[in-house]
């Protein structure tokens, strides 16, 4: 909360001095940014929407009888192909990956699926591709993908 205020106390600051020093420019600025955020928007909601219904349908309990300590090689595959489609931030992400560890899911299938859910982003491709490109969005991706489940081989291979 702290942290917040002061950052938007420093953004509030720069805005000012920018708009002091040229307020043709800073009026530009906020024109161009409003222009980008209003064409963003639609992916950006369909992205919460989605979001917001896969973690509704996909309860802890749920997840952690697919990623069960029984559940290998595909229980991992299950873990990153649903960490892959939804995108969550860190701070749902640690707490879920505790309540699964507790539920009874296995170390390796946790680790990929919180891996995934922050760096994966399947849902956002789309938005990716329109302001990165299709083979960095495509590239990024796999590649987060490929590091995630090295990650799980390592957790497996340490932890268990």
């Amino acid at each position: 909360m702290i942290s917040g205020i002061i950052l938007y106390t420093i953004a509030t600051i720069y805005v000012s001095v920018s708009f002091i020093k040229d307020r043709h420019k800073t009026k530009v600025a906020f024109l161009s940014s409003w222009k980008m955020f209003r064409n963003a928007l639609p992916d950006l909601l369909a992205i919460m929407l989605f979001i917001g219904l896969a973690l509704s349908l996909l309860t802890p309990p749920l997840i952690s009888s697919i990623i069960g300590e029984s559940s290998g090689l595909l229980g991992i595959i299950y873990s990153t192909i649903i960490g892959s489609i939804v995108l969550v931030p860190s701070f749902i992400v640690f707490p879920l990956g505790h309540t699964l560890i507790q539920n009874g899911a296995a170390l390796p299938q946790v680790a990929v699926l919180m891996s995934t859910m922050m760096s994966v982003g399947l849902v956002t491709l789309s938005m990716e591709q329109k302001s990165f490109g299709r083979s960095f969005a495509y590239s990024r991706n796999l590649s987060a993908i490929i590091m995630s489940l090295l990650f799980a081989l390592i957790i497996g291979v340490l932890m268990t």
